[in-house]
């Protein structure tokens, strides 16, 4: 599993859930049924000081698992990508690129 941290544009639903993204040059369809949990952060170490109530905002990273298809009629094995949202901005991070799901070479 690669993993990083890259800006990405996403596209939601009026509830929040991902359905296109881009991404170095590219745009991105979800195929499948995107799952959200969230992941403490460090945030001591990243902060100088918690700004009295930030604490949902500060303490976790809502992380999002999304499939997706360059071209939504493909029907190749789907990339798979964890996509995190920092609360306050609303700014999105692509985090990891799951290795089972790329191309390998011979």
């Amino acid at each position: 599993m690669g993993m990083f941290s890259e800006s990405v544009d996403v596209d939601c639903t009026t509830s929040g859930q991902p359905l296109k993204l881009r991404w170095a040059g590219r745009q991105y369809t979800v195929c499948a049924e995107p799952v959200r949990w969230y992941e403490r952060r460090q945030w001591w170490a990243e902060e100088r000081r918690a700004p009295l109530g930030s604490g949902p905002g500060l303490v976790d990273h809502e992380i999002w698992r999304v499939q997706v298809r360059l071209d939504p009629h493909d029907t190749g094995e789907p990339l798979t990508l964890d996509l995190s949202r920092h609360l306050g901005s609303g700014r999105w991070r692509l985090l990891r690129i799951h290795d089972a799901l790329q191309p390998r070479t011979a």
